[in-house]
């Protein structure tokens, strides 16, 4: 059986390796932390044990895997003997991929330069409005293209009817894009809504939930 340690920050990525696990139905020990001044406490970081100090951090055995991407991949290469959530398909595979360095490269990179721009620009609000404006465009591009994408589905999910890792990756960026209005512009998305949805009623995202006390 293998010796798995989730080392989860509250309000982070970290619901995405949790839900992972949950979906590929692994044991699982939780090392969790609240942030402290909206950071995570350094004796945290310390047990934790890896130099960058960032979550979600998975333990397996003596080897420690870092950043959300890299662990949803070694989940997959490592565990998911039937390649339930990454298939072997090229076509699918190389879908799935795409959806998963998006969550990272693409959205939150986009999303989260707004709301830095909101926090350290607050001296200057003018600036920092025209600032966001310039740069909704690119979220809601983003935002239009996942849309358009789920509209393509041949299920309820992004690659299909059956929860894959790239909706393991991409849903805490879109949930948090949306739920923070980060150059949203005040656009609705109704595909998008209803997949976050159906993304939140599986058992298993439940479960990690649950398990982790996640709230974002």
């Amino acid at each position: 059986m293998p010796d798995i340690t989730l080392y989860f920050l509250q309000a982070s990525r970290s619901i995405r390796t949790a839900w992972q696990l949950e979906e590929l139905g692994l044991d699982y020990k939780l090392e969790f932390s609240e942030r402290e001044s909206n950071k995570a406490p350094q004796h945290f970081k310390d047990s934790a044990g890896d130099a960058l100090g960032k979550f979600p951090l998975l333990k397996d055995g003596d080897l420690l895997v870092g950043e959300s991407g890299a662990i949803a991949e070694y989940l997959c290469e490592q565990y998911d003997t039937s390649s339930k959530l990454l298939p072997k398909d090229a076509a699918t595979r190389v879908q799935c991929l795409r959806w998963v360095h998006a969550a990272e490269a693409t959205y939150a990179l986009h999303g989260l330069a707004i709301l830095y721009t909101r926090w350290f620009g607050a001296d200057n609000k003018a600036a920092a409005d025209k600032i966001e404006e310039g740069m909704s465009v690119n979220v809601c591009k983003d935002m239009d293209f996942l849309e358009n994408e789920l509209g393509k589905s041949q299920g309820k999910f992004l690659v299909g009817d059956d929860v894959t890792v790239a909706d393991c990756m991409m849903l805490f960026s879109a949930q948090f894009i949306l739920a923070r209005q980060l150059g949203t512009k005040g656009k609705k998305w109704e595909k998008v809504d209803k997949w976050i949805a159906d993304c939140e009623e599986t058992e298993s995202y439940k479960r990690a939930v649950e398990k982790t006390g996640h709230k974002l």
